[in-house]
């Protein structure tokens, strides 16, 4: 089993491509406009399990999760790659990059993403909270849950144009399949990986919203700079596209 991706071949072939993540309740149409300033690599856009055309695909882990990542790029013959990961995206690549040697991964690149919670009773309490929620997604009419979901404190810049915005992008989702998704891969059951990101053998690069305060304050806890995109909150590369590329570009490998 493979999730469904899009793939966009490079003018370079020599260049590693860039895979893109994006987070929860997102497609791959969520980089698409930041991807687009970068003609030279390849892309890969793939859909989460549970999401977009991957909505179908069930896993019950982050392993799980991993495992069909490697089958999609070996579907793609994807050799040479760096990760890119928003949120849900991030905890995922972050997870990938310190699992089993993948000698194909040439670096990882995070937006506002948890390395995992340190507390035992913090992760019984968001294991807690993402199954309240998973119950919502189940039970309720989606919109309503999105509209809850886009009032949490970590959207708080969000204006109440985006908000309406980005419910009526992820109402055709699938709840019951968002429901699974948010369990398996709750921030609950994720390991702290502060310890294995410090030793990777490639670049790690930490990304956020200027206006993010609270994973502004989570990067501090990592040993890497925190490149901040100038007036934008927790989905910083949705809402300033362009910003985001301009900061990313000279971190990524350049043409030969």
């Amino acid at each position: 089993m493979i999730l469904n991706a899009t793939a966009r071949p490079g003018k370079t072939a020599s260049q590693p491509w860039l895979v893109w993540l994006h987070g929860f309740l997102g497609s791959q149409q969520e980089w698409q406009q930041v991807a687009a300033e970068f003609s030279e690599p390849g892309h890969l856009f793939i859909d989460l399990p549970g999401h977009g055309g991957s909505a179908d695909v069930r896993v019950a882990s982050f392993d799980e999760t991993c495992i069909l990542l490697d089958a999609t790029l070996a579907h793609h013959a994807i050799s040479q790659y760096w990760l890119i990961g928003y949120s849900l995206g991030g905890r995922i690549a972050m997870h990938y990059a310190c699992g089993k040697p993948r000698p194909g991964l040439q670096g990882l690149i995070v937006e506002g993403s948890h390395p995992g919670l340190t507390d035992p009773q913090e992760r019984d309490a968001r294991i807690a909270s993402d199954s309240r929620w998973a119950s919502q997604f189940r039970e309720a009419p989606l919109e309503q849950v999105l509209n809850a979901w886009y009032q949490q404190p970590v959207f708080a810049t969000l204006s109440a144009a985006a908000r309406e915005e980005l419910v009526a992008l992820r109402r055709h989702n699938n709840p019951h399949a968002l429901a699974d998704m948010l369990e398996a891969t709750s921030l609950g059951r994720q390991a702290d990986l502060r310890g294995q990101l410090s030793q990777l053998p490639h670049p790690f690069i930490y990304f956020c919203g200027e206006q993010d305060s609270k994973f502004r304050g989570i990067a501090t806890t990592l040993n890497v700079p925190c490149h901040l995109i100038t007036a934008a909150g927790h989905n910083a590369h949705r809402e300033a596209p362009l910003a985001f590329a301009q900061s990313l570009s000279p971190l990524l490998p350049q043409p030969d």
